[in-house]
């Protein structure tokens, strides 16, 4: 497995009602994808609340990691503006090199 790290920026004119009335179908989809979606959470800057958000993906390659960011339904609502997946190699955890 490869860890992929994946940066969405959200439609920032939609995002309130968007991230309101898909919030929870968003959390069931990663709660059902639990065992490769490893983490994931929102982004933003000072003046904006919500500017995107991050996953971090455990998938045999970057077309598996695609495939789930649109099965979610965030990116089916048109929250996500734009995706960018990166494969990510982790060098330093907890405090150590690994």
């Amino acid at each position: 497995m490869t860890l992929f790290a994946v940066l969405f920026e959200d439609d920032r004119e939609n995002a309130v009602a968007l991230r309101k009335a898909y919030l929870q179908r968003h959390f069931g989809f990663l709660e059902a994808n639990a065992a490769s979606i490893r983490t994931a959470g929102p982004l933003s800057k000072e003046a904006d609340a919500f500017a995107g958000g991050l996953w971090l993906v455990e998938a045999d390659n970057a077309e598996d990691v695609d495939r789930l960011v649109k099965e979610d339904p965030f990116w089916a609502a048109g929250l996500r503006k734009s995706v960018q997946i990166f494969r990510w190699n982790r060098v330093f955890v907890d405090g150590a090199l690994v």
